[in-house]
C-alpha cells in the first residue's frame, strides 16, 4: 500500500510539473532576444540572448550568429558580429559617435571650485532634470572620429543641445549623407525652459569641410526624427506636425533634390519605425492596427507626384515590433505576442508567411500551460466600437467563476497590442488565476488618428466611460465573478485607477496604481516635460480662462474626488521618476492611510517610470499578487 502511494505521489508530482503556468519567478528565466543585424553578403544573421541574472541582480548576454534561412546557430564573441557599421563614413575615414560634454557649470562645485565637496546644483531655468536623472551641465554631441588618427571633432561645440535626444535617442539621431561629405543629425536646438515647453527637433546637415550647418525642417514646428538614406540618395524621416503634441500622427516624409513628399498624409494612422527598401521604391513599416502592431508598405513616387499609397502586409494577432533589414525577398523583424517574449523571424514578401528563426525560449514555453487571448469588441456609452482584449487563465473552464482585472494601458497614447512585458505580463496575470479586460479606449493608436487624439483635454471623460463600458460588458459573461473585480495600471494607468477609485459605483474591490497621476495641479508643478501636460491637460492650472486646463485641474483631477474612496488600494512609486513624481504616489498612500483604508506602498527608491532591477521587479510581481490575494 505504502509503495502504491509512493507511487502515485511521484506519478502525480510528474504530471504536475509537466503542466506548469507561468509564475512570477518563471517569467524572470524568460531570456531576451537582441537582432544586431545581418552580414554584407545577407547569409548570417548576428543576434544578442540576454539572461536575468537574479544573484548578481542583472543580466548576462551571450551573442550567437545562424544562418538566415534559420537552423543551427553557433555562439560568438561580441567583436565577431560583423554586421555593416551605418556610423562608420562611405570611405571608411570618419566612425560617427556620441558622447556627454560638459557645456555649462550647474553644479556647485563647478561653480565655486574651492568647495570640491559641494553636492549642490544652481538653476535659472527649467530642464533642470529629465527622466530620471537631475541636468549636471552636459549634454549629449556628435563627433566624427578619425579612424587612423583617432582625433575626434564635436559638430556642435559649446552648445547646450542634445544629440542624442535625451533620455532615449541612440545612434538613430544621427547619419552620414550618401557621399559622406555631411552628417545629418537629429536635434532640439532650444535650452532651459523653452527646452521643457517644446518638441520642435529638427533634422540638420552638417558639411565637414565648411563645418556648416543647414536646418533642412526649419518650417516644422513639431518632430523630425529618424534620418535614414535610400541607396539612391533620397533622404526619409519621420515627422509630426501639431508642436507640443508628443502622440501626434508620425508620418513619413522623403526629402530629394529639395522636394518634401508626405508619403503617409492620407492614410488614417501613424509609424513606429521604417526601413528603406533595396529598390529605393518602397519603404516598410512598422505601426500600430486593431490592436496589434503590423508590417506596412508605401510607395514612393519619386518626380511622378503620384498619390503614395500604404499596404498593410502582414496580419494575425501578434505584434511586429521592428524591420531588421531586407534580404532576398524576405524581410527580418521581431516578433512577439501575449504569451511569447520577443523572437526573430523571416517575412516573406510574396507569401506573406513568417518562419521562426531564433527560438530561445521555444522550449520553455513548451512546457508551460499558456492562457487564452480572446479579441472582443464592446459598444462604448456613445456608440462606438471598442476593441478589448480578453485573457483567460490556462485551462479556462466557463463553468468556473473567476476573480477577473481591469486593466489600464498608460500612455495615455500607448497602443494596447500584443506586448510582453517583465512587469504587466498578463501571460503571469492570467496564469495566477485572474481573467484580464485589457480595453482599447479612447487614446490609443491604431484605430483612427482621431481616437487615438480623443483623449487630450479629456482624461476623466470619454477614456474613463470607456474602461467602465468594457468591464460591464465582460461582466455579464457567467464566468465573471462580479462580486471580485479589481483594477490595475501605470502611469496614465495609475491616473485611472485613481479616477476610478473615487468614481466606480462600488464595482471594484480592490485597486493597483503604480506611478500614477494622483493630482493634476502637483503633476503640473513637478513634472519635467512641461509640453505634454500643456498639451494633454490644455495649459496651466492657474489659467481661469482656460476651459479646457480648468476641467483637468479639478473636474478630471482624482485628488478631487478622494472622498469618496472606500476600497483597498496598493500604490507603486519610484523614487526617481520624474515624468510622475515622487509626491503623486505618497499623497495618494496617505490620503489612504488617513481615511482608513486598507492600503500598501510600495516604494522603490532607485527606479524611474518603470522597474528595471530584476531583484526590484520581482519584488513587485510578489508584492503585486499578494495584495490581489489578500483584497480580491
Amino acid at each position: 500500500m505504502k509503495k502504491m502511494t509512493f507511487l502515485l505521489a511521484f506519478l502525480c508530482a510528474g504530471f504536475l510539473y509537466a503542466q506548469k503556468t507561468m509564475t512570477p519567478e518563471l517569467l524572470w528565466q524568460v531570456k531576451k532576444v537582441s537582432p544586431i543585424g545581418i552580414s554584407n553578403d545577407g547569409k548570417e544573421l548576428f543576434y544578442k540572448v540576454s539572461t536575468p541574472n537574479m544573484v548578481e541582480n542583472s543580466f548576462d548576454s551571450k551573442y550567437y550568429k545562424m544562418s538566415v534561412a534559420g537552423g543551427n546557430f553557433t555562439e560568438i564573441s561580441k567583436d565577431e558580429a560583423k554586421v555593416a557599421n551605418k556610423n562608420l563614413s562611405p570611405n571608411g575615414q570618419y566612425l560617427l559617435m556620441n558622447k556627454p560634454v560638459h557645456v555649462k557649470d550647474i553644479a556647485g562645485k563647478d561653480i565655486y571650485k574651492d568647495l570640491p565637496k559641494s553636492d549642490a546644483y544652481v538653476y535659472t531655468s527649467l530642464d533642470y532634470r529629465h527622466w530620471d536623472t537631475y541636468n549636471d551641465g552636459s549634454y549629449n554631441h556628435v563627433f566624427y572620429k578619425d579612424t587612423k588618427t583617432g582625433a575626434e571633432t564635436d559638430i556642435t561645440p559649446g552648445q547646450p543641445y542634445y544629440t542624442p535626444q535625451a533620455p532615449f535617442g541612440g545612434d538613430e539621431d544621427y547619419v552620414w549623407g550618401p557621399k559622406g561629405e555631411n552628417i545629418y543629425y537629429v536635434s532640439k536646438k532650444s535650452a532651459g525652459t523653452d527646452y521643457a515647453i517644446s518638441t520642435n527637433t529638427d533634422i540638420y546637415k552638417y558639411n565637414l569641410s565648411d563645418k556648416k550647418t543647414e536646418n533642412l525642417t526649419e518650417e516644422n514646428k513639431g518632430y523630425d526624427t529618424q534620418p535614414a538614406f535610400s541607396k539612391a540618395g533620397a533622404l526619409a524621416y519621420l515627422q509630426m506636425k501639431t508642436p507640443g503634441y508628443e502622440a501626434d500622427k508620425n508620418d513619413i516624409i522623403v526629402l530629394e533634390n529639395g522636394v518634401k513628399q508626405n508619403l503617409t498624409s492620407q492614410w488614417d494612422g501613424t509609424v513606429n519605425g521604417f526601413l528603406w527598401a533595396s529598390n529605393n521604391k518602397d519603404i516598410y513599416f512598422t505601426a500600430p492596427v486593431d490592436g496589434t502592431q503590423q508590417i506596412f508598405k508605401v510607395d514612393y513616387p519619386g518626380k511622378t507626384r503620384k498619390m503614395a499609397v500604404v499596404e498593410q502586409l502582414s496580419q494575425g494577432q501578434f505584434d511586429v515590433t521592428g524591420i531588421v533589414a531586407e534580404n532576398n525577398g524576405q524581410l527580418i523583424v521581431t516578433r512577439t505576442d501575449m504569451n511569447h517574449a520577443s523572437e526573430i523571424f523571416s517575412f516573406d514578401l510574396k507569401s506573406k508567411t513568417f518562419k521562426q528563426l531564433t527560438q530561445v525560449n521555444n522550449e520553455f514555453y513548451g512546457k508551460l500551460d499558456l492562457p487564452t487571448v480572446e479579441k472582443r469588441m464592446v459598444t462604448t456609452k456613445d456608440g462606438k466600437q471598442m476593441l478589448v482584449w480578453v485573457i483567460l487563465p490556462p485551462n479556462f473552464d466557463k463553468n468556473k467563476k473567476y476573480p477577473t482585472l481591469l486593466y489600464a494601458q498608460g500612455g495615455p497614447q500607448s497602443a494596447l497590442s500584443q506586448f510582453y512585458s517583465t512587469r504587466w505580463n498578463f501571460q503571469l496575470m492570467a496564469s495566477e488565476g485572474y481573467i484580464i479586460v485589457a480595453p482599447n479606449r479612447r487614446g490609443m493608436p491604431g484605430h483612427g488618428v482621431q481616437w487615438n487624439a480623443d483623449i487630450s483635454g479629456d482624461w476623466g471623460g470619454k477614456a474613463m466611460q470607456d474602461y467602465l463600458d468594457a468591464i460591464d460588458a465582460i461582466s455579464k459573461e457567467a464566468y465573471v465573478d462580479k462580486d471580485r473585480l479589481g483594477a490595475i495600471g501605470a502611469s496614465f494607468g495609475g491616473y485611472s485607477v485613481f479616477w476610478l477609485a473615487g468614481n466606480h459605483d462600488g464595482r471594484f474591490k480592490t485597486f493597483i496604481a503604480h506611478d500614477g497621476v494622483f493630482d493634476t495641479r502637483a503633476m503640473y508643478g513637478t513634472t519635467e516635460e512641461l509640453f505634454f501636460v500643456n498639451h494633454d491637460m490644455g495649459g496651466a492650472y492657474w489659467d481661469k480662462n482656460n476651459a479646457t486646463a480648468q476641467k483637468s485641474f479639478n473636474e478630471f483631477n482624482p485628488i478631487t474626488y478622494v472622498d469618496k474612496w472606500d476600497t483597498p488600494i496598493m500604490i507603486v512609486q519610484g523614487g526617481k521618476d520624474y515624468r510622475v513624481p515622487i509626491e503623486q504616489g505618497l499623497g495618494a498612500f496617505q490620503a489612504a492611510q488617513l481615511k482608513g483604508i486598507k492600503s500598501k506602498l510600495l516604494y522603490l527608491p532607485e527606479e524611474n517610470h518603470w522597474v528595471l532591477q530584476p531583484q526590484n521587479a520581482l519584488v513587485w510581481q510578489r508584492e503585486f499578487f499578494s495584495w490581489l490575494k489578500e483584497t480580491l
